[in-house]
């Protein structure tokens, strides 16, 4: 069974009405972006984090998954299929995906703020499951500390990206959809891709890159994954 790597970005999800941050001006819901998703964000103003990512949780749980998520769900039935994903959302579970990978964190889970990432990722013991409910100052972990969202902001290191590059390499396809290619080190990945490996880019504005591997399909993804499915 052929191994096929997707790599995923927020045009995946906005088609179910999940915003991205690069929508208006570098602006995510009216909010600088640097104010609530960098770990300077946190440190200045810890309570309108909290507050930014409790909204985003009440608006993931009246989102659904979209075309796009199940048709690269559905590719498991021919393929072995990885998900490395720079969204936060949890639209590719719903859908039905099995591995998942989560470069940028996930939005329904909390760790204590003095639990820090690096490159080997987190214990299970320091991350909780909280579904779609809100955090709180004064919410505390086990340990004592204050809760803060799972999540990689700008400012702190990608644990699971050797993870990904491992997925990346091993991939006899590489897909790529609803992304910009411009947040690293995710923009970066398809360069451990097989030199005779095939990369199809989906995106409304593909990525222009100099590699004769690469395949574009100029759709949004709902279109390019029905489009690539047939094809492959």
């Amino acid at each position: 069974m052929k191994r096929i790597a997707i790599l995923t970005g927020a045009g995946v999800s906005a088609e179910s009405g999940i915003k991205t941050f690069r929508d208006s001006g570098g602006l995510w819901e009216n909010y600088p972006v640097e104010e609530v998703a960098s770990i300077e964000g946190w440190h200045r103003n810890p309570g309108l984090m909290l507050e930014f990512y409790n909204e985003r949780r009440r608006q993931l749980a009246g989102s659904k998954p979209n075309e796009a998520h199940r048709t690269i769900a559905g590719l498991e039935a021919k393929y072995k299929v990885d998900v490395i994903t720079q969204n936060v959302d949890n639209l590719h579970e719903r859908a039905g995906s099995t591995h998942v990978l989560h470069l940028h964190g996930e939005l329904t889970k909390v760790r204590p703020e003095n639990c820090y990432n690096d490159r080997d990722g987190f214990s299970e013991e320091s991350v909780f499951d909280i579904g779609y409910e809100p955090i709180h100052l004064g919410d505390k972990a086990p340990n004592g500390a204050q809760l803060r969202p799972h999540i990689v902001w700008f400012g702190e290191p990608v644990p699971n990206i050797e993870k990904a590059i491992d997925i990346v390499a091993a991939a006899d396809i590489l897909v790529i959809v609803g992304t910009s290619l411009q947040v690293y080190p995710a923009a970066g990945l398809y360069r451990y891709a097989g030199f005779d490996t095939p990369i199809y880019i989906i995106d409304p504005k593909p990525a222009l890159l100099n590699d004769g591997r690469i395949t574009s399909i100029a759709m949004k993804a709902t279109d390019g994954m029905r489009k690539l499915a047939t094809m492959l």
